[in-house]
C-alpha cells in the first residue's frame, strides 16, 4: 500500500432468511427459506459500483445449495474473498465440542471450494460466537485470520431484546443464554491483533471510546428513525477512528440493501421497513465516506497490512 490513510475494510456476513428466522425461534426455518437469487446480484453491484473488493462469508448450508454455490461462484468471479461463516449459522456454537465445531468448519470449508472459490483462510463466527478452542482449530487448519470479535458493552441488552421479540422455549434460552456475549466484550482490543492461539483477528468496529456499534444493521435502525441523525451518527464514528488511527472493519449484511419486499418473513427484522433503494443509497454515502477517510481494502489484506505495519506486536490472551 502506498497510501497514507488508514486502512479500512468492508465485509458481507451471507446470513440468509433461514438463519435469522433460526435464531430467532421460528421453526419455518426448517424449510430453509432463501433470498440469495436476489441479494446475491444486489450485492454483487453494489460492490462494483462503489469500487470495493471485499470478504463475503459464506454458511456452509447455502454453499451447498444450489442458490448458495451460485451466490459463492458469482462472488469468486468478481475478485471478492469468499469467507468460511459457520455450517449451520448457529451463534451459540461455542458451546459445542471440539468436534461439533470443526465438522462446521470443515464442511463449510469442503461446500465453498466445490462450489468453485479458493480455499477460504478466513471466519467469521455466527453471532460473534468464538473461543480459544475455536482459534485453536482454525490455526490448526492453517487459517489466517478470524473476524469475530465484537468489542461492545451492549450484548446483554441486544440479548434481552432478542429474549423479549423472539418466540423461544426454555431450552432455546438456555442455548442463547450467552448469545451475543457480556459487557466484558467491550474489553476486547479495536485494533487488529494475534491471539495466544497464533491466529490474526480482526475485530468489528465499534465507535472508539463509547463501544457502541456502528454496522450497517444498526446504523440501518437509525436511519429507520432519523436519516440525518444516522449519518451524523456514522460521521462521528469516522472521525473517532481517524482520530484514534483505528482502520474500520464495516460489517453488513444482505438485509441492508433488501427490504420487507425483498424478504416478507423478516419484517421483524430492523430497517426492513426501510424501502431498499433508500437502503441502497445509505450505504453507498456510508461506503463513499469510508473511502474519502481510509484506503478500503477486504478482510483479508486489511489484517495483513495492519499487522505487518505494527510489528512488533505481543499475543492477546
Amino acid at each position: 500500500m502506498t497510501s497514507h490513510r488508514p486502512i479500512a475494510s468492508v465485509s458481507f456476513d451471507l446470513d440468509n432468511i433461514w438463519s435469522f428466522l433460526k435464531t430467532h425461534g421460528d421453526p419455518d426455518w426448517e424449510s430453509r427459506p432463501s433470498y440469495l437469487s436476489a441479494a446475491t446480484p444486489r450485492i454483487v453491484d453494489f460492490l462494483g459500483e462503489s469500487g470495493l473488493l471485499s470478504t463475503v462469508f459464506v454458511i456452509g448450508a447455502d454453499a451447498d445449495r444450489d442458490d448458495g454455490a451460485e451466490a459463492v461462484r458469482a462472488f469468486a468471479a468478481a475478485g471478492h474473498e469468499v469467507g468460511n461463516h459457520s455450517y449451520e449459522h448457529e451463534p451459540w456454537l461455542q458451546r459445542y465440542s471440539a468436534e461439533r465445531v470443526a465438522a462446521e468448519i470443515d464442511r463449510t470449508h469442503a461446500a465453498i471450494v466445490a462450489a468453485g472459490a479458493p480455499a477460504p483462510t478466513g471466519f467469521r463466527g455466527p453471532g460473534y460466537s468464538t473461543s480459544p478452542m475455536l482459534e485453536r482449530l482454525l490455526t490448526e487448519r492453517g487459517y489466517t485470520y478470524d473476524a469475530s470479535t465484537f468489542p461492545t458493552w451492549i450484548g446483554p441488552l441486544a440479548r434481552a431484546h432478542h429474549f423479549r421479540t423472539a418466540t423461544l422455549t426454555a431450552e432455546q434460552r438456555e442455548e442463547r443464554a450467552h448469545l451475543f456475549g457480556g459487557a466484558n466484550q467491550a474489553l476486547l482490543p479495536l485494533r487488529p491483533h494475534r491471539r495466544a492461539s497464533g491466529i490474526a483477528e480482526l475485530p468489528v468496529t465499534t465507535m472508539p471510546l463509547l463501544r457502541i456499534p456502528i454496522h450497517g444493521s444498526y446504523l440501518m435502525q437509525l436511519y429507520s428513525v432519523s436519516p440525518r441523525a444516522a449519518r451524523w451518527y456514522f460521521a462521528t464514528a469516522v472521525r473517532l477512528c481517524r482520530m484514534r488511527r483505528i482502520g474500520m472493519t464495516m460489517l453488513l449484511h444482505p438485509t441492508d440493501l433488501l427490504d420487507r419486499r425483498d424478504a416478507p418473513a423478516l419484517d421483524f427484522f430492523p430497517g426492513m421497513a426501510v424501502p431498499a433503494p433508500e437502503k441502497y443509497a445509505f450505504m453507498q454515502w456510508v461506503t463513499a465516506t469510508m473511502q474519502r477517510h481510509f484506503t478500503v481494502v477486504g478482510t483479508r489484506d486489511h489484517i495483513a497490512h495492519a499487522l505487518a505495519a505494527e510489528k512488533p506486536y505481543a499475543p492477546v490472551p
